[in-house]
């Protein structure tokens, strides 16, 4: 099962107490106060991992707390620390925090392998009463508790991160493509929603080139208001180089490719994201099983006036795939080697999500 959205419950482990201890020892009276601190609680830190790949364990394990601190003890002795809580979570995976609203807070955004994020806090420990001394209290009682740890309501969200998307109606044949040019094995019929969830595959080219596609379930009118789920996967694109546009040309569906064509782009307009501004390749699929080559002339004239280029392929005979992959390798080399001006995100980039976290506390 693909799981990209789930809400989990974290609680960071609280601080130990402070403890009340007077010195005691044989010659020595009146030894004084030695009550230790409390130690630190444990904080809840996510960490972006390749072992994951899907958020389903959370939707099977939503709380999760990091150990508390030790309390202190006699003899000055701090209490230990309390272990860090570390939450491994695909590479791509949005977080934010729930507030009382329900209203969503931006937290990070785990795009690259090793990233961490402080996302709960540990309490502090409490002061023993060795730290209450003063001139005039020499034999001090007090002692703090010590802090409660952070508790948050988060929601994450996997964006899977792919060099190329295909996207296009339901049974275009992308599904049977991503099986032809890489080792992914979704399912494939002959019917509409087949594929339910994203999947990815590793194309590799001649001269140890490789990229990778990810093959995003059927688009239909409406997607970009969730019809379909359609918002939900077209989540999976943002994070694309290039988008591969399939149409299916053969008139098994019924339907017109050119009508096709521009109800996906008019959904990528609507979706937002930056999606449908993104370099874009069309395939015409299904040609071996044309039965009017008008229909696909059609189709590549309306998509030269767009300025966009148009294979024929047919991911059951191979013909125009190795083109097409061509094109999908040129385009992405293209945007690689573009410069492009500094943003001011772009200014903040590079700094170690844990630190900032801390520096922002």
């Amino acid at each position: 099962m693909f799981v990209d959205e789930v809400d989990i419950h974290v609680t960071a482990g609280a601080g130990g107490r402070g403890c009340l201890s007077f010195r005691r020892e044989k010659f020595v009276p009146r030894g004084g106060p030695d009550g230790g601190d409390g130690g630190p609680g444990g904080s809840v830190v996510l960490v972006a991992s390749p072992r994951k790949r899907t958020l389903i364990d959370f939707r099977y394990q939503p709380k999760y707390e990091a150990r508390r601190g030790r309390h202190g003890e006699g003899a000055n002795r701090t209490g230990a620390t309390g272990r860090d809580l570390e939450i491994e979570v695909p590479v791509g995976t949005l977080v934010q925090e729930q507030g009382p609203d329900d209203a969503l807070v931006f937290l990070a955004d785990l795009m690259h392998e090793g990233e961490r994020v402080v996302v709960a806090r540990g309490g502090r420990g409490g002061r023993g009463n060795a730290r209450f001394v003063s001139s005039t209290n020499r034999a001090p009682r007090r002692v703090e508790p010590g802090e409660p740890g952070e508790e948050k309501r988060l929601r994450l969200q996997l964006k899977l991160i792919a060099d190329a998307g295909l996207v296009g109606f339901p049974n275009a044949g992308k599904s049977t493509l991503i099986a032809r040019i890489s080792a992914a094995r979704p399912k494939i019929a002959d019917y509409p929603f087949t594929t339910l969830e994203p999947n990815l595959g590793v194309v590799t080219l001649a001269g140890d080139r490789s990229f990778v596609v990810a093959d995003v379930p059927g688009l239909i009118e409406g997607a970009h208001t969730g019809r379909g789920l359609g918002d939900r996967f077209l989540r999976h694109i943002e994070r694309t180089k290039v988008l591969v546009h399939l149409v299916d040309v053969s008139g098994a569906s019924g339907r017109d490719p050119v009508a096709d064509f521009d109800a996906i782009q008019e959904e990528l307009r609507l979706y937002g994201h930056g999606v449908a501004a993104k370099p874009q390749i069309v395939a015409a699929t299904k040609m071996d099983a044309l039965d009017e080559a008008a229909r696909v002339d059609r189709l590549e004239a309306h998509v030269r006036d767009r300025g966009l280029t148009c294979h024929r392929i047919s991911a059951v005979t191979g013909l125009g795939i190795e083109t097409l992959l061509e094109a999908i390798w040129q385009a992405m080399t293209t945007i690689e080697t573009t410069p492009t001006a500094p943003t001011d995100e772009d200014e903040g980039a590079g700094v170690d999500l844990l630190s900032d976290t801390r520096r922002r506390a």
